[in-house]
């Protein structure tokens, strides 16, 4: 089953969310995982990468695990397989994360369920940095058919 986390919730965990540890982050500029970041590294979020091949990645200390991570997280950032990602909703869990996302194609319904009887927020099927884009910047000025239709401008994410 795809994602069905509703506009208003997307916006509001992106607009509180303010450390994201992305899981899987590859240090080669031509990955999704490295551009994702990068996005919203410019975007004033917090990137702590979680790869156990790297020592940094964008500039940033890269960390083996979660468990690894010496600040608090908001959001784990999933670039992994989708059989990886029940080990890495208790590992989220564990590190006291608020929301487990998972990228495009990833899906995990065990994963889920345990996350949210645990208190996570999740968003499966989805890219952080797309639903950024869409919901905060400015896609829709080029000319993409982001599916929000308002008379407002939102507002941005608090930088």
């Amino acid at each position: 089953m795809s994602d069905d986390t509703d506009i208003p919730t997307l916006r509001r965990i992106l607009g509180t969310t303010r450390t994201i540890a992305v899981v899987g982050l590859s240090a080669n500029w031509y990955r999704p995982s490295y551009f994702a970041a990068k996005y919203m590294l410019d975007h004033g979020y917090t990137i702590i990468p979680v790869n156990p091949a790297y020592r940094e990645v964008l500039g940033q200390p890269c960390y083996p695990s979660l468990r690894d991570v010496p600040v608090a997280i908001d959001m784990v950032d999933c670039f992994r397989k989708s059989a990886e990602i029940p080990t890495l909703a208790d590992e989220a869990i564990a590190v006291g994360a608020k929301v487990l996302w998972m990228q495009l194609g990833v899906i995990s319904e065990p994963a889920r369920a345990v996350a949210v009887a645990a208190g996570l927020e999740v968003v499966m099927d989805r890219c952080v940095k797309i639903e950024h884009a869409r919901l905060f910047g400015g896609l829709n000025w080029i000319g993409v058919n982001t599916r929000v239709v308002s008379s407002k401008r939102p507002r941005c994410a608090p930088q």
